[in-house]
């Protein structure tokens, strides 16, 4: 046990970069941490950290050990955790960014069963098809499409991928007639979202054979829904997920085109922050997400999603 101790005074002393504040954090004297840290650099017969009166930093065999015990600390904590929590109802506030299609077509219709079953704890949902930052803006957990976030502190919890749609108003076919080739794209209404990667470029893939084609929008807006409705009154084509326009497929609103032809997949994940302990809201939540989704989306809107 003494071993364990001494291997989260020395962690704790690199990510503070302080032995007084891990002490601190620690419950315990200055003096027991110190002795903590050079009873583990006894026996282990190496220097790991080196100080002067001004600051201190970690020798090579110190960040080695750091990288390797901050995994084995992170995954225990993570054990002990997952055990406490069962006996443990999550209570608080869960504040949770999606896309506001997202947030509409799964968030919103699951909380009923979610918060029957975790009464005690209270969602507040941030519609933002930008990303948030977490910290600035208080967010405990986001449903997000890139694959990698750019903090190292972001962990991502794939959900799956799912296929994108070009599709329009049957208003709209019947007097711009259907699109027969993707290069036939280029003579449409085109509605376009453009926070998308690259969004005035479609690749298109029909067996073995790839085109890409520039577009030019007739509509653009940040918002899924925005497009959906202008597509819906007839104005041009859109470029959608799915899961958005796949209640307007089946009522026939809208009618999907080139259907030999398809668009990269997109990739839906959640992601939150890096936490030596993730708190039960966020677990609680997340596996029920990946759950309702995987329950109550239709048939062939979901690749491999999460189990």
């Amino acid at each position: 046990m003494d071993r364990l101790l001494q291997l989260e005074v020395f962690s704790k002393t690199a990510e503070l970069g302080s032995l007084s504040k891990a002490a601190e954090m620690l419950r315990m004297s200055n003096a027991a941490a110190s002795r903590h840290l050079s009873a583990l650099e006894e026996r282990l017969a190496v220097r790991l950290i080196e100080r002067n009166t001004r600051r201190q930093w970690l020798t090579e065999a110190g960040q080695e050990l750091l990288q390797r015990c901050s995994t084995l600390l992170n995954e225990l904590a993570e054990a002990e955790d997952a055990v406490s929590d069962r006996a443990l109802s999550p209570k608080g506030m869960l504040r949770v960014t999606s896309s506001l299609s997202f947030a509409m077509i799964y968030l919103a219709p699951m909380l009923p069963a979610f918060r029957a079953l975790y009464p005690d704890l209270s969602v507040q949902i941030i519609s933002a098809n930008r990303y948030l930052d977490f910290i600035e803006a208080g967010i405990d957990v986001a449903i997000r499409t890139r694959e990698h976030e750019p903090d190292s502190n972001i962990v991502v919890r794939r959900i799956g991928q799912m296929h994108r749609v070009l599709a329009a108003a049957p208003s709209y076919l019947e007097k711009h007639g259907l699109p027969e080739h993707p290069a036939d794209l280029a003579r449409h209404n085109m509605l376009i979202y453009n926070l998308a990667n690259d969004p005035y470029s479609l690749r298109l893939s029909k067996g073995s054979t790839t085109q890409t084609i520039r577009i030019a929008p007739t509509l653009d807006s940040n918002d899924g829904q925005i497009i959906c409705g202008a597509a819906r009154a007839g104005l041009g084509i859109l470029i959608q997920p799915l899961y958005i326009v796949q209640s307007d497929i089946a009522a026939g609103r809208l009618v999907p085109v080139l259907r030999g032809w398809e668009l990269p997949l997109l990739t839906m994940n959640i992601a939150y922050q890096n936490r030596v302990r993730l708190p039960a809201k966020i677990r609680v939540f997340s596996d029920f997400l990946v759950t309702y989704i995987r329950e109550h989306s239709e048939p062939g809107i979901w690749i491999d999603a999460a189990k």
